[in-house]
């Protein structure tokens, strides 16, 4: 069992930078997958970016590359999503989510992973 706890969202206008941290329990977090999804309201679920459980491999969704930064401090139990040059688009709830690997799945749907966390509130104004 993996509880998940999200921290760091806020309010921010347009153009700034938030950075999400994601605290995992348990002993085993190096062995999970890490991904972030956020949900705007309205809209279903969608994935933002993932890593695997060494750090060695990101994958990000084509609407944050390049602007937003995944990363994991496995000695911490973290996962951090750094998000600069944020847009009103980027306005949502934002999930850290937890899975174990397996071979053949892409874990870029929320289906993918067993864990997620209570959601923290980003808005970008305008």
């Amino acid at each position: 069992q993996v509880q998940l706890v999200e921290s760091g969202g806020g309010l921010v206008q347009a153009g700034g930078s938030l950075r999400l941290s994601c605290a995992a329990s348990g002993r085993t977090f190096s062995s999970y997958i890490m991904g972030w999804f956020r949900q705007a309201p309205g809209k279903e679920r969608e994935f933002v970016a993932r890593i695997n459980g060494d750090g060695s491999t990101t994958y990000y969704a084509n609407s944050v590359k390049g602007r937003f930064t995944i990363s994991r401090d496995n000695a911490k139990n973290t996962a951090d999503l750094q998000m600069n040059s944020l847009k009103p688009e980027d306005t949502a709830v934002y999930y850290c989510a937890a899975a174990r690997y397996k071979f053949g799945l892409g874990y870029r749907t929320a289906d993918e992973y067993a864990y997620r966390g209570q959601g923290t509130q980003v808005t970008v104004s305008s």
